[in-house]
């Protein structure tokens, strides 16, 4: 299975799955259409699977033109947002699978962003690592806003997302990261990892090559958002309590 970044709107991607095989795609949050059908036709790709993570315009809005364009392909999504995403025909919940490419990928409801928030996990194979598909509850160096969760689900949800094996590819909707780990370094401003990251970062951004994917180890190292239990964070925003200190964390970020 291969995966294909496609730049869309000002700062999003959306993410195409290709099973070359069968001459087959899936499409990840497609906030834009033109883009993603321009690649799908200069390539002979069917798009047969539109994959949602969460209701916001700006990952949904290219699906109606989509499906004119394709009109089998099957639109999926979370269950908490039936009636948000338009011409959704799978309601997903926890623990449900979809496949393609002969892969299958777990579900999991990592609400906090929005109460809806899905996130698709392909765990690792003997060739390939794991490939997290998780919206914009981690970013590269930050995370999502709270719109309509709390703190704690939010620090729930990354919580999980954090367990997972450090080499596992996380594929996040947003190139937000050179502006996150600025921030990051007035959290951690001595930690070498975040520096060094920081630094590839601007290289990246400068020859306009995305940051993404990052991984989940590289996020645990440099992120705060996942890093609320390390105690430099934590007497970095005066707070000794896990939710206080992601709580602050995520209220300096919005004044950033």
């Amino acid at each position: 299975m291969e995966i294909v970044t496609i730049p869309i709107l000002k700062d999003n991607y959306a993410f195409v799955l290709v099973d070359r095989s069968r001459q087959q795609a899936t499409v990840f949050d497609p906030g834009a259409s033109a883009p993603v059908a321009a690649w799908l036709s200069e390539n002979n790709l069917e798009l047969i699977n539109i994959w949602i993570t969460h209701h916001h315009r700006d990952h949904i809005g290219g699906i109606e033109d989509l499906l004119r364009r394709y009109p089998t392909a099957i639109v999926s999504g979370g269950a908490n947002d039936r009636g948000r995403i338009p011409k959704q025909h799978k309601y997903l919940n926890e623990g449900d699978r979809l496949t393609f490419a002969d892969q299958t990928a777990q579900v999991f409801f990592i609400p906090g962003h929005t109460l809806g928030h899905i996130a698709y996990y392909f765990p690792p194979t003997d060739n390939q690592p794991g490939e997290l598909f998780c919206g914009d509850t981690i970013f590269g160096g930050g995370c999502g806003r709270l719109f309509e969760g709390t703190p704690a689900q939010m620090l729930g949800s990354i919580d999980r997302l954090r367990q997972l094996p450090d080499s596992t590819r996380m594929w996040c909707s947003h190139e937000y990261t050179l502006n996150n780990l600025r921030f990051a370094l007035t959290i951690e401003p001595y930690n070498i990892d975040l520096q060094n990251r920081y630094h590839k970062a601007g290289i990246n951004r400068s020859n306009s090559q995305p940051t993404i994917p990052s991984t989940i180890g590289l996020e645990r190292q440099t992120n705060p958002f996942l890093r609320w239990d390390i105690p430099a964070v934590g007497l970095a925003v005066a707070s000794n309590n896990f939710v206080e200190t992601f709580a602050r964390l995520r209220g300096r970020k919005e004044q950033f």
